[in-house]
């Protein structure tokens, strides 16, 4: 009698213990989605799926994630306003796609970042003038930024037809820029005609003759095979190094346990410098496939250079106030230059 009660007890608790189980395990899992615009060879794609892939693994599963490279989600042009409605949990935006929000990403366009070393940039980017950013970035956005700033690269000039051998060269000449007040700057400054187009439609573009160049970086011209579409030319002026912003939702991150908080940045400040350094190198050998593809690649001499960046200099002020720059981030930028 005793046993057939225990039973009758103990099976409601074990069949609610064998219901209830899945429940809570899908309570602990936080499901990250990224959404990246380049194709799934660019090094970006490549490098934020093995942050992804870092994280998965250190969380033991807790944090499920899935990449979707390409614009499968959204283009970078768009992601700002869907990562500020949280509609997709990760992304990592180049500054430049979020200027429409805040003014103060531009910064990296000024003057001043000219021709300057990866080294040098990050010595402005990783300390106090990028945390200002940051904090601005998280207000407009909702976002949390999780680590320093990811490179892209230097951008340069490339072109169809023409070969460019001197600033001059460019007067008149249609380029392709990404966004941005600043890079609308920098072609005009040198007599050009700028022309927004976004990164998944500049293939077809280049083939259709809209335009006579570009602004990019060689690993951008290289993982997109430009020289098939009719880009022949570059002028390595090194405009400036392109940075990304690693994020997430506010609504994801505070989902997140503590410990999870922590796994997410930690996991990032390891692997960072790793993904900088993999990219510069990137960087070298996408030159060399260009190269090989038979894209004449033209070195400014050091005295062309050193024109360019002193009559950029005279500009600073001026292009601040047309980028919209803030007083305190543009005295702490010359402070620290």
């Amino acid at each position: 009698m005793l046993a057939s009660i225990c039973r009758r007890l103990l099976l409601p608790l074990l069949l609610g213990g064998v219901l209830f189980s899945p429940a809570r395990a899908d309570e602990e899992k936080f499901h990250l989605r990224c959404s990246l615009d380049t194709s799934a060879t660019h090094g970006r794609t490549v490098f934020v799926t093995d942050y992804l892939k870092q994280l998965e693994q250190a969380s033991g599963g807790r944090i499920v994630t899935e990449m979707f490279h390409s614009g499968q989600l959204y283009r970078d042009r768009d992601i700002a306003k869907a990562m500020r409605q949280g509609a997709v949990e990760m992304s990592v935006p180049g500054t430049w796609e979020l200027t429409g929000f805040v003014p103060d990403t531009d910064a990296v366009w000024l003057p001043m970042f000219f021709g300057r070393t990866p080294e040098e940039v990050h010595h402005l980017t990783d300390g106090p003038a990028g945390d200002m950013v940051n904090g601005e970035v998280e207000k407009a956005l909702n976002v949390k930024v999780i680590g320093t700033w990811f490179d892209l690269g230097h951008s340069n000039f490339y072109t169809l037809k023409k070969p460019i051998e001197s600033a001059a060269d460019l007067k008149g000449l249609k380029v392709r820029v990404a966004g941005g007040t600043a890079q609308f700057l920098h072609v005009r400054f040198y007599g050009a005609i700028p022309d927004m187009t976004a990164w998944p439609d500049v293939p077809l573009a280049l083939s259709q003759g809209l335009f006579d160049g570009l602004t990019t970086t060689n690993e951008s011209f290289a993982s997109a095979k430009l020289w098939e579409t009719g880009a022949k030319y570059g002028f390595m002026t090194h405009e400036n190094l392109g940075q990304y912003i690693p994020m997430v939702t506010e609504r994801f991150w505070n989902k997140l346990p503590p410990d999870l908080q922590k796994l997410v940045l930690d996991v990032w400040a390891k692997n960072n410098p790793r993904y900088r350094e993999a990219m510069d190198q990137r960087q070298a050998n996408a030159r060399k496939t260009m190269e090989e593809h038979g894209v004449k690649l033209i070195d400014p001499t050091p005295q062309q250079l050193a024109t360019i960046r002193a009559g950029m200099l005279e500009q600073t002020d001026e292009w601040a106030r047309q980028m919209k720059i803030s007083a305190p981030l543009l005295a702490l930028l010359k402070q620290q230059q």
